[in-house]
Formats: structure tokens, sequence, C-alpha cells
């Protein structure tokens, strides 16, 4: 667990970082003096919103980077490397918010048939990551939340988000993987 100090230094780390690279064309260096639980590897991703519409969402499902790094780079990638947005400009800065979500390692929902993930799927609780061949998308906890999605709309739409018709989770071969997230804001 991170501590709402740790939280708020991610979120601080993530917008320095944003607004560092933006402005000056530089990659901030992880300060060497972090808490111990900042250096572990940990899945995290940085979300970016402006007047209340998503404005860049990328990250690192897995934890393959120690975490304070992990949200430099996401951070960057969420500004400028979104596929469905331009780059944010320098002029966007001050409207843009920025939340940091740090996932735990994903898990393998296991099931004997597809229809139990309904009962093991829990909406606010859970972010899903959907695997089927070379597709796979991932959706964060909160995003039914913020949809008032039930458990099937947040199967199909997680679906969806992998380039999948909506009602593939209900296929044998599909791999569903549940996590859980912190979330910290400005």
């Amino acid at each position: 667990m991170i501590s709402e100090e740790e939280g708020e230094f991610l979120v601080k780390l993530a917008r320095n970082t944003i607004e560092t690279y933006i402005t000056l064309k530089e990659i901030i260096k992880v300060p060497d003096d972090l808490d111990p639980i900042l250096n572990e590897e940990m899945g995290a991703f940085v979300t970016l919103t402006r007047n209340g519409d998503l404005r860049g969402c990328i990250g690192y499902p897995e934890p393959v980077k120690p975490l304070a790094q992990a949200v430099v780079e996401v951070a960057i990638s969420a500004a400028t490397g979104d596929p469905r947005f331009p780059p944010v400009t320098a002029a966007e800065l001050k409207e843009i918010q920025v939340e940091v979500s740090v996932l735990t390692k994903p898990e393998l929902i296991e099931v004997q048939k597809p229809s139990e993930y309904l009962e093991k799927v829990k909406v606010g609780r859970d972010g899903l990551i959907v695997e089927m061949g070379m597709y796979r998308g991932l959706l964060l906890p909160q995003v039914p939340v913020e949809w008032n999605w039930d458990v099937e709309d947040f199967l199909a739409n997680t679906c969806m988000k992998a380039g999948l018709p909506s009602d593939c989770w209900l296929e044998e071969g599909v791999k569903m993987y549940s996590f859980q997230s912190q979330i910290f804001s400005e």
C-alpha cells in the first residue's frame, strides 16, 4: 500500500515530469532519496483530463519498473504518446489534471465457464485486462464507476478496448486478469 503522502509525491512527480518535458524537452531524473516503496517494481498509469474529459492515459500494467521511474515514463507517454489525442501543449498545462494509479500485479481470473466472470469481477474494486491471441485491452477500476457500468458492461467494454467483439469474454481461450489500484489525483 502506498501512503497518501507517497501518492501526493507521485502526482507532483508526474506533473513536474510533464511540465519539464513539454516546456524544456528534458526528462527529469528520479530523486535518489526516495522512500524505499517508491523504488519497488509496480504497475502504474497516468491519466490526464482537461475540463473533465480524457486527454491521455498510458501506463505499465505489469510491475516492470521501479514505481517512481514508471510514473516518469508513463507521464510523458500520457502527455505526448496516447494515439487517441494530439500531444499536450504548453498552453494547456494549467488546464490539465493529473491522476496516478498504482496497480497491484494482475492475476488470472480462474473460471470453469465464462459466465462465472459475472460473479468474480467486482465493479469499483477490479481493473480488467482481456487477452485473446495478439489482442489485449485494459480498463482501470475507476472506468466502470465513472460510466455507471455493471459487470457485463465492464467485461464488454474491456473486450472492445482490445479491438475484440464485445462478447468475446464468453469465448473459450480468452484470458481475463484482474488487478486493483490506488488512485491519487490533484
